[in-house]
């Protein structure tokens, strides 16, 4: 997610009874907050269609776009991409940089390495590839991440700093609210599982950043020092993205850049006391912000244990693999309580989905309401079942279907393996039902 980093105004509030920059406990504007999220590189991908629509896959699609976004990561001669054919028309989600250069930081100690990963997404309904930093909680391979860090991935590859071994990861569970996921490795054994901290963080206390610093493959080290507890971040939609609070966060004054999401925040001690999740951009002094890690352990803690919350995906979403056009009411997507939005993946359909207003698929006084379909990725239930862009999904199961919300809540409340009901009217104003079996969609 969805991979380079979120960017937008945004405001960091001092928390009650903390001490800090903002000794008042008012809110305070910081200039720009984008989320610390590596660099994504996106593909040329040829599309096909008349309606300018959101690209997203009911169940967990990704967005498309034919043009690179902001910080493009330079792809390695002879790296295969997985590509997943789209028929339709998606929309640009947004392009730009946001603006992050790294100047404060040095290649990461081994010390300050011990425990922390660097993480390779491919997101292949995005044609696109990004990059992150994780934090080890076990010998056999349980991965602490950011949420965002691998929304929308169709493959993951996680490295282990400190021996150079690549393994392949898995989503165990993701939890979009509070930005945090677990991933597992496979084959893995005899990690060294991070070092936690067991006392809370002060302000004025000094810290190191450590992360895959620009998607560049090697872990820098920033230090820096606490700055305020108990802040909140609030960052501004931009492109596919939606806007994200995040309560509760350590506020330091160290250089956190794209890519450091997931990574370890350390204390004087080289002890983890938060994971690297955002940071102001386009200013002279870098605010960044972390999770503290008793919160971020907190939520991974129920993930591991099976526990479903309103908020979190255990394992992967299921999936129809369709895109949805966007209403007239509003320029940006409905996310569609997805941890993704605008073609990026979620539970059920994937962002990029219409918002409230009523969908037609026809013209005139014959409308039909429902989620009209942007375009269709090939090998995917709905491509099995005859969809195609410009067909009206009118309902799921026995769900009637108002718009694209409605289609991805119904696809929500399912997991990959379901058969469904599906029933659409398509461009002649032919009704169809048939059964689908879901499939399972990039990590929400």
């Amino acid at each position: 997610m969805n991979e380079s980093k979120r960017t937008g105004s945004a405001q960091a509030r001092t928390g009650a009874g903390h001490t800090g920059e903002n000794t008042s406990g008012t809110e305070t504007a910081a200039t720009a907050v984008t989320r610390s999220r590596p660099h994504r590189h996106r593909f040329a991908l040829a599309v096909t269609g008349a309606a300018a629509a959101l690209a997203l896959s009911i169940g967990s699609a990704a967005g498309l776009s034919a043009s690179a976004t902001g910080h493009a990561r330079t792809v390695a001669a002879g790296t295969t991409q997985s590509v997943i054919p789209f028929t339709g028309q998606p929309t640009d989600p947004g392009q730009g940089s946001d603006g992050s250069t790294q100047q404060d930081a040095a290649p990461a100690s081994a010390e300050e390495s011990s425990g922390v990963v660097l993480i390779d997404t491919q997101l292949g309904y995005e044609n696109a590839e990004a990059a992150g930093t994780g934090i080890v909680l076990s010998k056999d391979g349980l991965i602490l991440t950011n949420n965002h860090v691998i929304a929308d991935s169709t493959k993951i590859a996680v490295t282990v700093a400190t021996t150079g071994k690549t393994y392949e990861a898995s989503v165990v569970g993701s939890d979009s609210a509070h930005d945090v996921a677990v991933l597992r490795l496979k084959d893995a054994t005899d990690l060294t599982p991070a070092a936690v901290d067991d006392e809370t963080v002060q302000v004025g206390d000094d810290i190191t950043a450590v992360g895959n610093s620009e998607g560049g493959g090697q872990l820098q080290a920033a230090d820096g020092t606490v700055t305020d507890l108990g802040a909140s971040v609030t960052t501004t939609a931009q492109g596919t993205e939606d806007s994200e609070t995040l309560d509760g966060m350590i506020q330091v004054q160290a250089d956190i850049v794209s890519g450091d999401s997931g990574g370890a925040l350390l204390d004087d001690e080289g002890e983890v006391v938060g994971m690297n999740t955002a940071a102001s951009s386009g200013t002279p002094v870098v605010t960044g912000y972390a999770i503290p890690i008793d919160s971020a352990l907190t939520t991974a803690e129920s993930i591991i244990a099976g526990q479903q919350t309103s908020t979190n995906t255990l394992g992967y979403p299921a999936f129809l693999g369709i895109g949805v056009g966007r209403t007239e009411r509003s320029d940006q997507q409905d996310r569609s309580g997805q941890p993704a939005q605008s073609g990026q993946p979620g539970q059920g359909m994937q962002s990029g989905q219409t918002g409230q207003g009523t969908q037609s698929g026809q013209t005139g006084t014959d409308a039909v309401a429902g989620a009209v379909v942007a375009g269709v990725y090939e090998d995917t239930p709905a491509a099995k079942a005859g969809l195609t862009a410009g067909d009206t999904i009118t309902a799921i199961d026995s769900t009637q279907i108002s718009d694209g919300t409605a289609a991805s809540s119904a696809i929500a409340e399912h997991k990959p393996g379901d058969r469904v009901s599906l029933t659409w009217t398509d461009t002649t104003g032919q009704s169809h039902t048939t059964e689908v079996t879901l499939t399972e969609g990039p990590a929400s």
